[in-house]
């Protein structure tokens, strides 16, 4: 499995992210997010991944990625849509620098939900990962 990251550009919090995507989802069903590059490890990512967004310097939240589909713009440039759920998970806090487009971002490195990382304090998210996994944690 694999994620992608993508910068949240000019929202201060996720409250404000939230309210945008609502806005875009009422008036353009489904919630989708348009980006000009083709993710070319696509089946990796649907293979369960998600969208982590950076807000306001770090990684804050997180959305399940649904699919990924070619699309248009408004000028009739072809883009990429990725299809995501409406729901914000939290994560834990990771400072990140600001970057254009999106990145990709192995599991292994991935961010803990904050409800896991609050669950366990002091254990690597990795660790606390394997565990999960092994039905351990």
């Amino acid at each position: 499995m694999l994620h992608l990251m993508k910068v949240a550009v000019g929202c201060a919090d996720p409250a404000a992210l939230a309210e945008r995507q609502a806005a875009r989802a009422a008036a353009e069903p489904p919630l989708r997010v348009s980006t000009r590059s083709w993710p070319r490890r696509a089946a990796e990512v649907l293979e369960g991944g998600s969208l982590y967004w950076v807000v306001g310097g770090a990684i804050r939240c997180r959305q399940r990625i649904l699919a990924i589909e070619h699309g248009m713009w408004d000028d009739s440039t072809p883009c990429a849509e990725i299809h995501v759920d409406p729901r914000l998970v939290a994560v834990a806090p990771r400072p990140m620098r600001p970057f254009q487009g999106w990145r990709y971002l192995e599991a292994a490195e991935a961010p803990p939900d904050a409800e896991e990382a609050a669950s366990a304090p002091g254990l690597p998210p990795r660790l606390l990962r394997e565990l999960r996994a092994l039905g351990l944690g």
